[in-house]
């Protein structure tokens, strides 16, 4: 395929790439704008031209797998491009002798980095990653004359480094471009869609996720303290709902085992254990089971939570219990990125409804509520901050949270009486449920 078809596909918006002479070309914006595949595309028929160096760069990168060098072959395989040699860790043109490498800036000392020297186009992918200090010896290091410096960012706060280094008060040598899924022709019709009802559903996230605006302070918190507090004032004397139990079990010594018990509109109350081994959680759950019949206990089943889920299993609670991963994928895996972001964003919307709620006035449920920091990853779903990173910054585990969130793991309909099996038990209507359907 030729260079003008490839071109052809390009969406215009990113023409500069292939026509303006700039130091830095900084393209920013929201999902479905294309600015990978556009980038990716200008960079193969630039490729093609003539003989360059091009880098392709993160901040960091584990393995070849998280760079653009996927996308890279999925694009000369997409345009059959037959003159691209595809090796293990590199790309390169057999005819023009273009070599596309692939590096991450975290871990480069300042020897690794001169091996940029030559190159003449350094593509910076995920710019809003990149640290000030990775900038300061990467750009300095890219000295060839006419040399360029790509960026693809999608941001994130105010102050993301790049931003205020390059694209705030941009200078005569450096092209800055906001570029949204609506300048983008080739924008999928369901991506479209996902936008509007984002729109509709969620302004803010609309105008971060796929308008490209970053963060306002404050808003990079999944849960505001103003919803909290909210629902700390008694408004619900009563509920009908049934009993939903979230336990988060401790994994290291300081932490604490949690019971959150949570009907419908109303956090009831909290129950925490400290130092308990699996079996002694199990008869503590087990009782609580009995005596409150709840209709499901989601438990954390990492660490020595699947422990006790084994327990509870074998003494005859497998309809109430269920085992709960927070890294697993999310039921709605198309909006986050594992079951942990999408049970937090359940809570988050429970909290946020226009139907009063409640929970125990708690300050520590506060502060543990609104410590987790929100992102988004390429694919706009939504991503949390790790339980470690937030258990530094607080100094504890946010056990409390977790209990908490945990109860909106799956909805929980009331189907009626609930059943307790464990350890033979059964309601006495279940006893005598055959005579009754019997004809004698």
């Amino acid at each position: 395929m030729n260079n003008q078809t490839i071109t052809a596909r390009i969406p215009k918006v990113f023409a500069p790439l292939l026509t303006e002479k700039k130091r830095i070309k900084f393209y920013y914006g929201g999902r479905g704008g294309g600015k990978s595949y556009a980038f990716a595309d200008s960079l193969l028929i630039k490729g093609r031209m003539k003989k360059l160096l091009i880098a392709c760069l993160r901040e960091v990168q584990d393995s070849i797998k998280d760079s653009v060098y996927r996308l890279l072959c999925e694009r000369i395989a997409f345009y059959q491009l037959k003159d691209y040699k595809i090796q293990e860790s590199k790309i390169i043109n057999k005819i023009t002798g273009t070599e596309f490498i692939f590096k991450g800036l975290r871990d480069q000392d300042i020897q690794k980095i001169k091996s940029l020297e030559g190159v003449d186009i350094a593509w910076i992918e995920e710019g809003q990653t990149i640290s000030k200090k990775s900038w300061d010896i990467l750009s300095p290091t890219i000295r060839k004359d006419a040399s360029e410096i790509w960026i693809s960012m999608n941001r994130e706060e105010e102050n993301d480094p790049l931003w205020v280094l390059l694209a705030a008060t941009p200078d005569e040598r450096t092209l800055v471009c906001q570029v949204n899924y609506y300048d983008n022709p080739f924008c999928p019709d369901e991506l479209k869609l996902q936008a509007e009802k984002c729109r509709l559903e969620s302004p803010e996230d609309y105008l971060h996720i796929w308008l490209g605006q970053p963060l306002s302070v404050g808003a990079s918190k999944l849960i505001s303290p103003q919803s909290v507090r909210q629902a700390f004032v008694a408004k619900i004397s009563s509920t009908t709902s049934p009993l939903v139990i979230g336990l988060d079990i401790a994994r290291f010594g300081d932490d604490k085992t949690v019971f959150c018990f949570r009907q419908g509109r109303l956090c009831l109350k909290f129950e925490t254990l400290k130092k308990q081994d699996v079996v002694s959680v199990a008869d503590y759950c087990q009782g609580i089971i009995n005596d409150y019949a709840p209709a499901r206990v989601f438990l954390d089943s990492g660490g020595v939570g699947g422990g006790v889920y084994d327990i509870l299993i074998s003494r005859g609670f497998r309809d109430i219990v269920r085992a709960i991963n927070f890294g697993a994928r999310a039921i709605l895996e198309s909006r986050y990125v594992n079951r942990r972001a999408e049970m937090w964003d359940n809570a988050r919307a429970w909290l946020t409804q226009e139907l009063p709620v409640q929970i125990p006035p708690d300050e520590d449920l506060l502060t543990e509520l609104c410590s987790v920091n929100k992102r988004y990853d390429s694919k706009g779903r939504l991503l949390l901050e790790s339980k470690d990173e937030v258990k530094k910054r607080l100094g504890r585990s946010p056990d409390k949270a977790d209990a908490f969130v945990l109860t909106f793991a799956e909805p929980v309909y009331d189907t009626g009486k609930v059943k307790t099996f464990g350890n033979g038990q059964v309601v006495i209507e279940d006893m005598f449920s055959f005579s009754k359907e019997s004809k004698w």
